[in-house]
């Protein structure tokens, strides 16, 4: 004959189990306060329900200041209340971790037009500002072409003459500018010098 399970011997020997832990338990407590002390918050623990037991871990947190300067205290969270975007977490990874280069063709294009002034103005040389413009115009015009699908591109082309244009007389208004900070800032040196040669 085979053997048959008793389901009584199950609880039994859960029953024992838990027994042989408390045994255990109590023999290490015996030994070591701290253990003791921390068995004993467990038990207190377990007497409570589980939104009790919750209510009362968060105010003991509040009271050991666990909750004090968190980062969006008193300050609304951000783009809470906003309508849903399905694509918030990538978004909010982008910005915090401040990458580049990711993202929709489209979106990347509108954030290059954006700072083409300010790229355009790095540049040393008239050839290399057309190369810029004309490499930036071919890529909006294959962004065009939805090949690998996104949203629709809404980024404008740039006539490379008027680039050029706007590039040099930006260029000159710099140069006109620092000319005129240098003459502003010569007129006092040359003040003081005359005033210290006359004390000398």
């Amino acid at each position: 004959m085979g053997d048959h399970t008793n389901p009584g011997g199950a609880d039994e020997l859960r029953r024992r189990l838990e027994r042989g832990a408390e045994l255990r338990a109590a023999g290490a407590s015996e030994n070591d306060p701290e253990q003791a002390a921390e068995e004993e918050l467990r038990k207190k623990r377990l007497k409570f329900d589980p939104a009790r037991r919750a209510d009362y871990l968060v105010r003991d947190a509040m009271a050991r200041g666990e909750f004090d300067n968190l980062k969006y205290a008193g300050k609304p969270i951000p783009g809470l209340g906003s309508t849903h975007d399905p694509d918030w977490w990538i978004k909010a990874l982008i910005q915090r971790e401040h990458l580049t280069g990711l993202g929709p063709k489209a979106l990347l294009l509108r954030v290059e037009d954006a700072e083409m002034d300010e790229r355009l103005d790095g540049l040393f040389t008239e050839q290399e500002v057309r190369a810029a413009v004309e490499d930036f115009n071919a890529r909006v015009i294959d962004a065009r072409r939805q090949l690998e699908g996104g949203p629709p591109v809404v980024t404008k082309t740039r006539d490379v003459d008027g680039e050029v244009r706007r590039w040099r007389e930006r260029r000159e208004q710099r140069a006109a500018a620092s000319s005129e900070r240098e003459t502003v800032e010569e007129k006092p040196r040359t003040w003081w010098r005359r005033l210290w040669r006359g004390q000398s």
